[in-house]
């Protein structure tokens, strides 16, 4: 998508030359194709437009992030296709995060929600010339007030109108107004892909979509577009509002079609959908789409986070625990056992994505409800994991941790965002796990090799005893459900989500960890094969660990196992620490970002960075 030559693996890093055993976790992290779908994204976000600019307020945050949104734009060779490309469009998320949250918001929203959906519906001919030139941003409104996880009983209106074959868009309640898109003056002229719902002739044909104009070249709304600015959020810094329409006025062309429901100018309606809900799931089927960008978006927030609290470790000098020795923080066990747990799970939710991603683009319509449920659990998982990963990489650099000019708190913060954009996690997951009892999941069968004869050390052992832990939640919900409260399907449903949610957990453990695994035998160089095959025993093991009560009690482990759980992970700790910084090296990180960064200078150097 933007002009580029190759994906740089050596850099000049004051750290280390990224060579050998790096370059080769480099390579599987981002695969045969970084040179095309990553490395243009590396080059642009590592200019000093998208350097962190200090003492900003709310305000003017915002405003740069419309001005580095056209700054995207004019590096893409084909603006509007971007939409398109979904491994292009995941990959500028994992790198635009780091520099810029709140741009890195509304280019999803633009990118994605508001051109994707253009797009994905009949185009019939629509003008998109003003997109590619960004003389016009994009964005979507679907959630209302009232209507979060249940958005397909929103009830924003658009009433066909028979004299014109236009519609009337009305937002009938203060409950319905349109609750948080980025809809202010700010960033000019911008039009919204509206969900409302299709009225004709007084009959109610479910949700669709309408392209909607907001705001003129000045950022002035048009008329019957009412907008309120909302409080400031704790994540990324975008202009929220709340947005209602009263009778604004839309020609016909401005209903989005296709296979989900057609409209004649006549005021005919005809759909290949019976149920509203399915049209209103396909009208708005460009959110299963988001939820890979936002999984991106933290995998990229979280690598950056945890290079630059690694590198800090190896910098920052403390107590070696007798007079007068210092030693690097990374030297002490409290120290670096959270930060290579953090690791292990980096990259087994970072090769976990790309493996959602390839199966997304080459997938067939057959599998698609089946690749979308997966989106969906593995974007409740990387997000989480990433609060996770950032908060410990936080806490493990200080009170300097909290600066946002450092690169962790500031992308911790905005990470929120993603927990809840595309779908709440924990709603996601409840309707993935409804989904997986009731045909759409077959557990593995049970390893034939005994109890007795499984190794902690094996890692072939460990994916079994993975998979063992995905089927007893299995066994308990299904167990559950069946035997459930009669006539009252809540509470029969209360009684097995618990178990359910268990089960969706660890199914997504054992897809990562497979991934993880199936990297190993990528890596060319024997001892990055070596090291990745112990990163996946660490990150296997402790959720092996985490659950060997269960195990215990299913005959899946032994007494034996139990009591050498702890001794196994910190032999793989301690076996893993001489290589800690060449895994963070192989993220290949913003440079220039990293070295603006001043936890990462000399006292001296950090103290000239300090404004006045």
């Amino acid at each position: 998508m933007i002009d580029s030559t190759i994906f740089q693996i050596v850099t000049d890093s004051q750290l280390h030359s990224l060579e050998g055993m790096t370059a080769d976790f480099t390579r599987i992290l981002f695969g045969p194709r970084a040179k095309q779908i990553h490395e243009p994204w590396r080059r642009l976000f590592d200019d000093p437009r998208f350097a962190f600019q200090e003492g900003l307020s709310s305000q003017e945050r915002i405003a740069l992030s419309y001005e580095r949104l056209r700054f995207i734009n004019e590096a893409l060779t084909d603006p509007v296709g971007l939409s398109s490309d979904i491994e292009s469009l995941t990959a500028m998320h994992e790198w635009a995060g780091v520099v810029d949250a709140g741009m890195a918001t509304i280019a999803s929203i633009h990118w994605n929600l508001h051109i994707g959906s253009l797009l994905d519906h009949d185009p019939g001919g629509r003008d998109l010339y003003p997109y590619a030139r960004m003389e016009t941003v994009g964005t979507f409104l679907c959630t209302e007030l009232d209507h979060g996880n249940d958005a397909a009983s929103l009830e924003t209106t658009a009433r066909f109108d028979p004299e014109t074959s236009g519609f009337i868009l009305d937002t009938p309640s203060p409950g319905a107004c349109k609750w948080m898109p980025n809809t202010s003056g700010t960033g000019g002229a911008k039009n919204a892909v509206v969900a409302a719902r299709l009225v004709v002739d007084d009959v109610d044909q479910g949700v669709f979509l309408f392209l909607v104009p907001l705001t003129d070249s000045a950022g002035r709304h048009y008329p019957g577009v009412d907008v309120r600015p909302l409080p400031q959020t704790a994540s990324a810094p975008v202009d929220h509002c709340a947005t209602s329409f009263h009778g604004v006025l839309l020609p016909f062309e401005a209903l989005l079609q296709g296979e989900q429901g057609r409209l004649s100018r006549d005021g005919t309606f005809v759909s290949t959908l019976g149920n509203p809900r399915k049209r209103f799931l396909k009208s708005i089927q460009r959110v299963h789409a988001g939820k890979l960008c936002m999984s991106a978006y933290s995998l990229g927030v979280t690598r950056h986070a945890l290079a630059v609290a690694m590198r800090h470790s190896h910098r920052r000098l403390t107590s070696g625990m007798t007079t007068g020795r210092k030693v690097s923080l990374i030297e002490h066990r409290s120290h670096h056992a959270p930060l290579l747990a953090a690791v292990a799970t980096t990259y087994a939710a970072t090769l976990l994505h790309r493996d959602v991603v390839q199966r997304w683009t080459s997938s067939g319509e057959a599998e698609h409800e089946e690749i979308e449920r997966l989106a969906a659990v593995v974007k409740a998982w990387i997000t989480w994991q990433a609060r996770t990963v950032m908060t410990e990489c936080r806490e493990r650099c200080g009170a300097q941790g909290l600066l946002l000019s450092n690169g962790i708190a500031y992308q911790l913060a905005a990470n929120e965002g993603t927990v809840t954009a595309e779908g709440d996690n924990r709603v996601i997951w409840v309707k993935a796990a409804g989904e997986m009892l009731t045909g759409g999941f077959t557990p593995t069968p049970p390893s034939e090799v005994p109890a007795g004869s499984r190794s902690l050390e094996n890692s072939d052992h460990l994916q079994e005893l993975l998979a063992d832990v995905e089927r007893i939640w299995h066994g308990r919900a299904r167990s559950r459900l069946r035997s459930g409260r009669r006539g009252d399907p809540l509470a029969r449903w209360n009684g097995t989500v618990t178990s359910a949610l268990q089960l969706v957990e660890a199914h997504v453990h054992r897809l990562a960890a497979e991934a993880l695994l199936g990297a190993v035998g990528k890596a060319s160089d024997s001892q990055a094969r070596a090291v990745l095959e112990r990163l996946h025993r660490l990150f296997a093991l402790r959720q092996v660990k985490a659950h060997s009560g269960d195990l215990l009690a299913s005959g899946y482990i032994t007494p034996d196992h139990i009591h050498q759980l702890l001794h196994t992970e910190e032999a793989l700790i301690e076996a893993l620490v001489p290589h800690a910084l060449q895994l963070t090296e192989g993220f290949a990180v913003l440079d220039g970002v990293m070295g603006e960064h001043p936890m990462l200078h000399t006292a001296e150097a950090a103290a000239e960075m300090v404004p006045v």
